[in-house]
């Protein structure tokens, strides 16, 4: 099997990424740097940035995908140089022997959906910005909110930084209107910048007191509750891989 596809066989990346970590000279099969295009076997020893990958060779790739709900205080990356706690603490014994990585970020201080899986490809056309699933999350911010504060939101900014935002779907789900404490929003992304809501809200005068996802694309946080994850339905499955261009639209 090519090298590329064998990665992406294992869960490490996509194989354009493969490629790309090829190019970099951080694969190495047998010691030895790998090359664009090289087959690879069973007997072979691959390693991707010092770590081993075991590659499923002679025989089908099984993915799993996992909906969990991350607490506030726990990164989504598969580790952690500060030994802060990561998504993959919160993954069931049962699948503790798989590979899985998260897809996406959700910010150290944030909560709610994030997908684990072992896919490659579809972590891949996760994180592509031309493959966005709309996000969807609830927002507590400090105080009422201005019908402009909304429009400002429903027409696109650009934030401080220069970074140019999409406009974003807004509705006010719980007002805090007369002096109230505080406003319940949800909004719906397109885009993936880094604390995009949390830097949007600053940039109107908004205090974020609070900030859950609760939606991906097809996929609904529902009552999971936090710290818990569960394995996508069937139709969870064939709905996200649609709906991510890796399958054919059709009856779920």
């Amino acid at each position: 099997m090519r090298i590329n596809k064998a990665l992406a066989a294992a869960g490490v990346c996509s194989r354009r990424a493969a490629d790309e970590l090829i190019a970099s000279g951080t694969v190495l099969v047998n010691g030895q740097p790998a090359e664009p295009g090289m087959q690879v076997s069973a007997n072979d020893e691959v390693t991707v940035e010092g770590r081993a990958v075991a590659l499923p060779l002679g025989q089908r790739t099984t993915f799993t995908y996992l909906l969990c709900n991350k607490p506030r205080k726990y990164v989504s990356t598969a580790s952690d140089p500060q030994g802060r706690r990561t998504v993959l603490d919160l993954v069931p014994a049962a699948h503790a022997d798989t590979r899985l990585y998260p897809v996406g970020r959700l910010d150290y201080d944030s909560e709610g959906l994030i997908l684990l899986t072992n896919n490659g490809e579809l972590t891949h056309r996760l994180t592509h910005p031309s493959h966005h699933l709309p996000k969807t999350y609830r927002v507590s911010v400090a105080g009422p909110v201005s019908e402009k504060q909304l429009q400002t939101f429903r027409a696109g900014m650009t934030l401080a930084e220069g970074d140019k935002v999409a406009p974003v779907g807004v509705e006010i789900i719980k007002g805090a209107r007369n002096g109230g404490d505080s406003t319940l929003l949800e909004m719906v992304l397109i885009q993936g910048l880094n604390r995009q809501i949390r830097r949007m809200c600053r940039d109107v005068g908004l205090e974020v007191k609070r900030l859950v996802r609760i939606g991906q694309g097809p996929l609904k946080l529902g009552s999971l509750r936090p710290g818990e994850c569960r394995l996508l339905r069937e139709n969870e499955t064939t709905a996200l891989l649609r709906d991510s261009g890796l399958a054919k639209p059709g009856k779920d």
